[in-house]
């Protein structure tokens, strides 16, 4: 086993967080910011979404309590029938983890914090405050790559895969609204 730097991590988490960025973009998402942090936290990823002849504008009062019920708890596309602002937190893992993928970290304290954060962005971005806001969850693992295998020996249903510095990175699943605004 390698000793990693202390910041080793972090630098794996980050390259979680552009695998999904990556991928929302070519989803059709248009990513307005990155680690958007404050007082009360840091939003992974916030991403928009308008569906062409939109123009932008529309939805039905975009404050947070007006998210409706979540879909199922995974979908391999972010679906959206209007302009759509996402608050997207990125849980980068590796296998056999202790949290489930990172899904068990999401607990309530995390959404709170999550929903507080989101609400400072709409008050320091109010152009955006009208849309229809979302939670998701996109779960990502890396799995250090080994010299001894060439190509990949097994066939794995993810969304999508990178290769970085030694590290296989898989989003492997992209949770829509996997939670409602904390109230």
């Amino acid at each position: 086993m390698t000793n990693h730097s202390p910041y080793h991590y972090l630098d794996l988490g980050n390259t979680g967080e552009d695998l999904v960025a990556h991928w929302l973009k070519s989803q059709g998402w248009i990513i307005l910011d990155r680690r958007w942090r404050c007082r009360w936290g840091e939003i992974d990823i916030v991403a928009l979404y308008v569906e062409e002849g939109h123009g932008g504008q529309g939805g039905q009062g975009g404050d947070l309590s007006s998210l409706s019920p979540p879909p199922p708890l995974s979908s391999s596309l972010p679906i959206c029938l209007s302009p759509t602002l996402a608050f997207v937190e990125v849980k980068t893992r590796s296998p056999k983890n202790w949290d489930a993928g990172g899904r068990n970290a999401i607990a309530s304290s995390k959404q709170v914090k999550l929903w507080r954060t989101a609400q400072m962005f709409l008050v320091a971005h109010p152009d955006k405050a009208d849309y229809p806001c979302r939670f998701d969850v996109a779960i990502v693992s890396y799995q250090e790559i080994s010299t001894q295998l060439s190509g990949d020996k097994f066939k794995e249903k993810n969304l999508v895969s990178s290769y970085v510095a030694g590290y296989k990175l898989t989003l492997q699943e992209y949770i829509t609204a996997a939670f409602d605004a904390v109230q």
